[in-house]
């Protein structure tokens, strides 16, 4: 069974199961989560707790021994499980389907995993959990959902602002929700309930964006010039490698290149995009960059890359951070 995150609270109101299993790579929305069935627990009478942090080290025979052996006081547990790798091994994942398969009685179990992607959530182990217990996969907030996503934390608090302040808000905090859930708080210890102005969340947020290549690439293919500047500007004075950020750049240019050739020769949607190696969302935006940009201006594009790539090995002359702004100001029109 799968949940999503908001269905969480009522489905906890109706019943509990004794397993549920939260993935993903917003550490804030898997944090809450956990806390919720934690709580809802410890409400129920759950007042016992073991954790389990799993490595390549970790025997797993304990985990099934944990989950046979009684509370010496008869207490209801919680087992929080916990593997960052979200890759238990062959031994592990075999440990994970006889543990599904013979759940203990008076426990629920937590396990927290990273994001995972479409073979691992194919696996026999991953399934058990799936098919024994509530799944409740938790995905990004995309940069077009976070004002909308401030306004509805805001509203939570009894606060409220208009689009432009939320824009401004989202601005700040780009990818970075654990920051942007600080700077809400802290709007309430601020302010008082209803109404914020702008110059009220403008004076009390800080600018706490967590920038990354991957937002930039975005910024680039959608053609939005002030947003890949922010960031350009943001990465360099975090000090992040420039050929990282070229690398990155230069593979999403071949990939609307294959994306492009693939149009004008009547490919089928489906081939080009497992050729473009392109799922979910960004097959979406992908395609309509592909579609505005011609082929042409991608392989200048491709060939403006290879020079500052020279640029940073100091075969070439120029300046870097320049190089790379026009690259992407190539694809704004």
């Amino acid at each position: 069974m799968r949940l999503k995150p908001e269905q969480l609270t009522q489905h906890l109101q109706k019943q509990s199961a004794p397993l549920y299993t939260i993935f993903g790579h917003e550490p804030l929305l898997i944090i809450e989560a956990s806390d919720c069935i934690r709580s809802h627990a410890r409400q129920q009478g759950y007042t016992e707790r073991e954790i389990f942090t799993i490595d390549h080290r970790f025997n797993w025979v304990d985990l099934l021994s944990a989950g046979n052996n009684m509370s010496l006081f008869g207490d209801r547990k919680i087992m929080d499980i916990r593997i960052p790798s979200g890759k238990p091994g062959r031994e592990g994942g075999k440990a994970i389907e006889t543990y599904c398969q013979n759940l203990p009685s008076d426990t629920i179990t937590l396990i927290n995993l990273p994001k995972l992607d479409r073979q691992s959530q194919s696996t026999k182990w991953f399934k058990a959990l799936e098919d024994f217990g509530v799944v409740i996969p938790v995905y990004a907030v995309e940069r077009a959902q976070l004002p909308a996503w401030v306004g509805q934390r805001l509203s939570m608090q009894q606060q409220k602002a208009d689009s432009e302040t939320l824009q401004f808000f989202a601005d700040k905090v780009e990818g970075n929700l654990l920051a942007a859930h600080q700077e809400i708080k802290k709007l309430a210890l601020l302010y008082p309930d209803g109404y914020l102005s702008f110059e009220q969340v403008k004076d009390a947020v800080l600018n706490v964006a967590r920038y990354d290549v991957f937002k930039l690439s975005d910024a680039m293919v959608t053609a939005n010039v002030v947003r890949y500047n922010r960031i350009l500007n943001g990465l360099q004075g975090e000090g992040s490698p420039p050929p990282l950020i070229l690398a990155t750049l230069a593979e999403q240019i071949r990939q609307l290149i294959i994306i492009r050739k693939g149009l004008d020769g009547g490919m089928a949607p489906a081939q080009l995009m497992k050729e473009a190696r392109l799922w979910g969302d960004r097959q979406k935006t992908m395609t309509a960059a592909a579609k505005r940009i011609d082929l042409k201006s991608l392989m200048q594009g491709l060939l403006h890359a290879a020079k500052i790539d020279r640029v940073i090995k100091g075969v070439a002359k120029g300046d870097i951070w320049e190089e790379l702004l026009q690259l992407g100001l190539r694809f704004s029109k």
